[in-house]
């Protein structure tokens, strides 16, 4: 048995100093059961508890890390910029750099602003994308997540033609009421939205590939239905990149797909590690922003050195190196394992992916949306995760999330893997 005698002698101090004894909610553990482990190492795949007890890693920091932990250069970046004062408030030259880097890897952003999380940039563009209409009402999708900005944190209402209530204590129902939640891959809802609501719709928000409810892909010709039915009636089709945006290509899903969204949020990879967040598009919106125009925004740390050089290194690392072509026939070859260690231990599985990203859901049916993800097997999960956990596998602790591989890992983490998940979906 695994001992982490040092971790749970953390977690007990934690309860007395910050709530439930973490920093965001699902590292509790609570869809698992169990309590938390600490790192205070981490390297290349691999994450080390205070116990010494190492892991491979397929939660990567939740997305950032996708050249793998404690990266070299980008290591090196980050105590070259210290070196010169770690925040100025006052515009530095690396925000340049990195406008001009996004720039050229996103072909819909032709102008950027940095802030400082996902979701400030989501919060952010949904601002600019109502100043920009000037119009109210907002569509974002069941399961889709944009961060805990209180307009987004919204529960579906009784049907695709009422607004959302809210998802959290604490948030007005007044503030959620221009927000409409319609179920992904569903084109007849979005459709009845903006029928019942003409010329009232500001924009669409969406996950291109969600990764907030474990992970589903667009059907064939969605992302194309939502630019469409956006420009149709003047509204815009924002794509939140945060976990997607310089992953599952250089230019983001909206490269993957070949969709020209109006504007489009970032985070997670750009930072390089670091906290960051970006949203940028069309050079007539975004000019909307202050100081050219009415829309205000602001960060004290946008733009902050360190995160922008750790950011930088990241970026320029995965222009001029195969990583994408390395994690595609990596994440193949977990895909492929992982659907025979199920099928060969009898269990319902169905296996989602999108290139780096990955989920497998304990159902025998397929996962579009979130209510089909709903039907998976949540006490099964937390036997699994716990089991894989034991022989050294750190997966998400939620059924509802995304996995995450790096250009770190190789071809026998990833069969040691799927040795590990073989051995306790036999015992499930």
């Amino acid at each position: 048995m695994i001992s982490r005698a040092r971790s749970e002698a953390l977690f007990a101090e934690a309860l007395n100093y910050i709530p439930g004894g973490v920093n965001s909610p699902v590292r509790a553990f609570r869809a698992v059961g169990g309590k938390p482990f600490f790192v205070n190492k981490a390297s290349g795949c691999r994450v080390t508890d205070v116990d010494g007890n190492e892991y491979i890693d397929y939660v990567g920091t939740w997305g950032p890390a996708i050249l793998g932990h404690a990266y070299p250069k980008i290591i090196a970046a980050i105590k070259a910029a210290a070196e010169q004062g770690t925040s100025f408030g006052i515009p530095n030259p690396f925000e340049v750099t990195m406008a001009k880097l996004v720039c050229a890897s996103v072909p819909s952003v032709k102008k950027v602003r940095m802030c400082n999380s996902g979701t400030e940039a989501c919060m952010s563009a949904i601002r600019l994308a109502r100043g920009f209409t000037k119009r109210d009402k907002i569509i974002k999708f069941d399961g889709c997540y944009h961060g805990h900005a209180d307009s987004l944190l919204v529960k579906a209402g009784s049907g695709a033609l009422t607004f959302g209530h809210p998802d959290s204590l604490g948030v007005p129902a007044s503030f959620t009421q221009h927000t409409i939640v319609a179920p992904y891959n569903d084109e007849e809802a979005v459709r009845s939205v903006f029928e019942a609501n003409r010329g009232q719709i500001a924009g669409i928000i969406v996950e291109p590939v969600p990764g907030n409810a474990g992970l589903y892909l667009p059907k064939p010709g969605y992302l194309e239905f939502l630019r469409q039915i956006t420009a149709e009636h003047g509204a815009l089709l924002i794509f939140d990149e945060v976990m997607t945006g310089f992953r599952l290509a250089r230019g983001g899903a909206q490269e993957r797909f070949g969709i020209t969204p109006d504007l489009s949020c970032f985070g997670k990879i750009i930072g390089g590690g670091l906290p960051v967040g970006a949203f940028g598009g069309r050079v007539d919106i975004m000019d909307c922003l202050a100081p050219l125009g009415g829309v205000y925004q602001a960060g004290t740390l946008s733009g902050n050195p360190l995160a922008m050089a750790a950011g930088i290194a990241a970026l320029e690392e995965l222009k001029a190196g195969d990583a994408y072509r390395a994690l595609e026939s990596l994440g193949a070859q977990l895909e492929a394992g992982l659907r025979e260690a199920a099928k060969s231990a009898g269990i319902p599985v169905t296996f989602n992916r999108c290139g780096s990203m990955f989920c497998g859901y304990f159902t025998d049916q397929p996962v579009h949306n979130l209510a089909d993800a709903m039907h998976s097997d949540r006490a099964r999960f937390a036997k699994y995760f716990h089991g894989m956990l034991d022989e050294g596998i750190y997966l998400a602790p939620s059924q509802f999330e995304a996995g995450f591989m790096s250009a770190a890992h190789s071809a026998a983490d990833v069969d040691q893997t799927v040795r590990a998940a073989a051995k306790v979906m036999r015992t499930l």
